[in-house]
């Protein structure tokens, strides 16, 4: 080709790190509430009690609208109300291991945390994402939700921010935030699921691949 390739895009997104997101009220239609009256918030916890014993006793597919109503012996539209749909209710569900990962690579101890080097930020953070995964599968499978919102939720923005960041201080000549979102394909629970139960690979495989893909792309220091 005799024409040189245009530059890349403009980042956007992230200039600093990404801050810890309150993603418990991040869903649903009061999502615009600066914080939950008390006695709703006692519902709502009331409500994912009765959603996580679901899960518990027969697994997520039990998990509807209804069966949580049921189960906490409120009317149907109570749930609907919390959570805006079921999509909204499980990713509730899983609130709670999301804010511990953010926080552990937001100001946890390195490397996954701040103070190592960025490719060693990279390669710890998709180790983290990957054991997450493996133990919430059917949960996080069941909250994916359409494409439109599934690329768009705060928390896979939050994830995708935060390796854009760290490939900008690793690459910065590099389209970042392209980058990140194939990447962040590597770490897709149904990617996960097909390689581990349908194609009987051990974890510990998935995170060497991981390292060795962060290595490739960014050029640390093989690990293996």
């Amino acid at each position: 080709m005799s024409e040189s390739l245009p530059p890349f895009p403009k980042p956007l997104g992230w200039a600093d790190e990404p801050r810890l997101l309150e993603l418990g009220a991040g869903v649903g239609p009061e999502v615009d509430e600066p914080c939950l009256r008390a006695d709703a918030a006692r519902n709502r916890a009331r409500l994912l009690e009765a959603a996580a014993q679901l899960v518990e006793q027969c697994g997520v597919g039990c998990v509807t609208m209804e069966a949580v109503a049921a189960a906490a012996q409120v009317g149907k539209g109570t749930v609907f109300r919390r959570f805006g749909d079921r999509t909204g209710l499980l990713l509730a569900l899983l609130d709670h291991s999301e804010k511990k990962l953010q926080a552990a690579f937001l100001s946890g101890p390195p490397p996954l945390g701040p103070g190592a080097p960025p490719v060693e930020r990279l390669r710890a953070f998709g180790v983290a994402v990957l054991r997450r995964t493996v133990d919430e599968l059917e949960l996080q499978l069941a909250a994916e939700g359409e494409p439109g919102r599934r690329f768009a939720s705060a928390p896979r923005m939050v994830l995708s921010g935060h390796v854009t960041l760290l490939l900008r201080q690793a690459i910065p000549e590099a389209d970042c935030e392209l980058l990140a979102k194939t990447l962040m394909g590597y770490l897709d629970p149904a990617l996960v699921h097909h390689l581990t139960k349908q194609c009987g690979m051990p974890t510990a495989r998935l995170e060497a691949g991981w390292m060795d893909l962060v290595d490739r792309i960014a050029g640390g220091t093989p690990s293996y």
